[in-house]
């Protein structure tokens, strides 16, 4: 197979953050530096969608709890940028996008918007927690 067929995973950066409600903030801030020191002028839509991940990651998973922790790591993936959110994961829940979204809820429309906004998602769990991931096409 021809070496330059297969896109050459690059890591961009990686942050650590404490999993409370003000990490989705830093976040976006984190992933927008990332991207705009790696040439890229339109963030919009990847701090969009890292706020999604990153919430989530504080309300649904065990990083949620006292001292727990989100990363969060952006990659180069050749012709796109990929990012993913690592948290302690959940016994009791898993992303998934609902059939029907509440209209009178505040919340569950953040892996809708993932899904139409993103080239592609997904996630999996680990003996270390879960990893949500979004693709984007570099711009």
């Amino acid at each position: 197979m021809d070496a330059e067929a297969v896109p050459v995973l690059g890591l961009l950066g990686s942050v650590e953050l404490p999993g409370v409600a003000e990490s989705v903030g830093a976040a976006r801030r984190y992933v927008r530096g990332v991207l705009e020191n790696s040439g890229r002028r339109d963030t919009y839509d990847a701090e969009l969608l890292v706020s999604e991940l990153v919430s989530n990651a504080v309300r649904h998973s065990e990083s949620g709890r006292v001292g727990g922790l989100v990363t969060v790591v952006v990659a180069n993936c050749g012709e796109t940028i990929q990012i993913a959110v690592a948290d302690k994961g959940s016994a009791t829940c898993a992303p998934e996008i609902p059939a029907e979204p509440d209209e009178e809820a505040e919340g569950g429309r953040g892996l809708r918007l993932v899904s139409e906004v993103a080239l592609s998602w997904g996630w999996h769990e680990g003996a270390a927690g879960r990893i949500v991931w979004f693709r984007l096409a570099r711009r």
